[in-house]
């Protein structure tokens, strides 16, 4: 993201099924960055858990119920940031998001 905004060097976006699921999704992003000393300078959503965000400054965390990150759709909005798709077990691959 450093790259198309002084806003952060990193989002993360993902989803879930429901709301449950992005409850347990942001509980268990909070509890690893928290076991690296890390917590969220702010947290907004958590109140309907529709869009949930985490906000640690240099990395943001967008955790959608899947309906509405089809909505709004950050990936086209962002669509000039290089993009960085996580596989299970922390490995990953860089691709343009125009791919």
């Amino acid at each position: 993201m450093r790259q198309v905004t002084p806003i952060t060097d990193f989002f993360v976006i993902c989803s879930g099924n429901n709301d449950r699921q992005v409850a347990k999704i942001q509980e268990v992003v909070e509890e690893r960055l928290r076991g690296l000393g890390v917590k969220p300078l702010r947290r907004e959503g958590e109140r309907f858990r529709r869009w949930v965000l985490l906000d640690y400054v240099d990395l943001v965390v967008h955790i959608f119920l899947q309906e509405d990150r089809d909505f709004y759709e950050l990936e086209r909005l962002w669509k000039d940031a290089p993009r960085l798709d996580w596989e299970e077990g922390g490995g990953g691959k860089a691709a343009s998001m125009n791919a």
